[in-house]
């Protein structure tokens, strides 16, 4: 579990430090954005309903066309634990100065403690984010990401999920 952690952290800073040197050619676009808030969930095969929070870091490899978002949500409820990992690859569109929104795709690992017993599960993710900028600087915004997740494991867990909060650019 401790492995899965460090390892979206690590990948999550190098690839920040990988666009920081791209972003040091525009002032303008930040290198990273940290997204950080509450999290709920929804179990569609019975599972209830869990809350918890998400930390995610999103940056640009290809302007206008791909974003990528590695983060990590803790889900609490009375019976379980559930830690995921996701790594979201999205198509940005910019709504306007202030409102951008972008649709991703990507796999997700889902570490599940229920009854005493562990699972682990790959799984798929879908989400739509919307960002929300209000200062023409854009160092700090909100965000609203719904979201879909099939597992592949076993029962084939589904839910529906929404986390937002907090928006933090990265220069």
């Amino acid at each position: 579990m401790n492995a899965a952690k460090s390892l979206v952290l690590a990948s999550s800073f190098c690839a920040a430090s990988l666009c920081a040197q791209q972003a040091g050619k525009d002032d303008k676009e930040a290198a990273a954005i940290l997204e950080l808030g509450p999290a709920a969930g929804w179990s569609f095969n019975g599972g209830g309903s869990s809350f918890g929070a998400d930390c995610a870091v999103e940056f640009t490899p290809i302007e206008n066309w791909l974003e990528l978002e590695a983060g990590v949500t803790p889900l609490f409820n009375r019976h379980s634990t559930e830690w995921s990992t996701d790594l979201l690859f999205k198509k940005p569109w910019t709504l306007s100065k202030k409102v951008e929104f972008m649709f991703g795709v990507g796999p997700e690992w889902v570490h599940t403690r229920e009854n005493g017993a562990r699972t682990n599960a790959v799984a798929a993710e879908a989400a739509l984010d919307f960002m929300f900028w209000p200062f023409a600087k854009r160092r700090f915004g909100w965000f609203l990401e719904p979201g879909f997740d099939y597992s592949f494991g076993h029962g084939h867990e589904r839910s529906l999920g929404v986390s937002a909060g907090l928006l933090i650019s990265i220069p």
